[in-house]
């Protein structure tokens, strides 16, 4: 199936704006259980799930949204720090859009967030997450000199890395990575205590099957964070949680050479045994 356009009347992450256009592509078969990949905060295109695709597209529909202001969905002037809920309630508004009532979610990084919010939020919509480098902490003081480059100088963040931006974002590659930068600094400033957390105390309550994946080198993670995600998810999940650490991965593992395929097979198996189904 081709890529498609979705418009919102109104969007959270930028509600001053009208018929925002959302590019949703649409891969995989029509008959399959829906699957929506949510990227992290530098967009689809660096972080790409290709092997992903094209091991589970004969078994279910992959939806994956730009969200507002990446690649060719509708420009976003501002990341407020609240963006993880705004994106979570324009993601559901483009499940409504194609007709979507419930659906496994796979998030990288901030996507993982949002997907995490989105199954807290609804959990009769959401039948799985798969959450890649999630973040737990608002404060992540190992990570403030990164956030500050993205937000000052983000042409330090290296050729490669904005050339594959400039490709897949155009010209708005620097203000969107500046504002993404900006939100997280802002996110820590405004964090009551070092162990407040973006889920506002709630994922304890979570009820919806998790599979966690996390790299063991990931230089996003602040030290005993993800101890502390797991140690959170067990109280409610308990059997419903799964944990796939890859000790010499980094903050993608599903895109990175030496872990992807077992990201891939350990998301398959999970998919398939996951309690609630669309």
């Amino acid at each position: 199936m081709p890529d498609r356009f979705v418009h919102l009347k109104s969007t959270a992450l930028a509600p001053e704006a009208r018929d925002t256009p959302i590019l949703v592509r649409d891969w995989g078969t029509a008959q399959g259980k829906p699957l929506v990949v949510l990227h992290g905060g530098w967009g689809y295109g660096i972080y790409p799930f290709d092997s992903q695709v094209a091991a589970l597209k004969s078994h279910y529909r992959i939806l994956i949204p730009d969200r507002t202001g990446y690649g060719r969905s509708g420009a976003l002037d501002l990341q407020r720090s609240d963006f993880h809920q705004r994106a979570a309630d324009e993601t559901f508004a483009v499940l409504d859009a194609l007709g979507i009532g419930c659906a496994a979610l796979w998030g990288h990084s901030d996507g993982a967030v949002i997907a995490l919010r989105m199954a807290l939020m609804s959990p009769s919509r959401v039948a799985a997450v798969i959450a890649e480098a999630t973040h737990f902490f608002r404060s992540k003081p190992h990570s403030r000199g990164f956030f500050e480059t993205m937000q000052n100088r983000p042409e330090d963040l290296g050729a490669r890395v904005t050339a594959s931006l400039a490709a897949e974002h155009g010209s708005r590659w620097r203000h969107l990575i500046h504002i993404n930068g900006m939100a997280w600094l802002q996110i820590a400033e405004a964090a009551p205590t070092g162990e407040a957390d973006l889920y506002d105390g709630k994922l304890g309550q979570l009820t919806v099957p998790t599979l966690l994946v996390h790299g063991g080198l990931d230089p996003r993670a602040e030290p005993g964070e993800f101890d502390q995600i797991v140690a959170t998810l067990r109280r409610s999940l308990q059997q419903d949680l799964q944990v796939l650490m890859l000790d010499a991965g980094g903050h993608s593992p599903h895109s990175e050479r030496a872990n992807a395929d077992a990201v891939t097979a350990a998301a398959a198996a999970f998919l398939s045994t996951a309690r609630k189904s669309p």
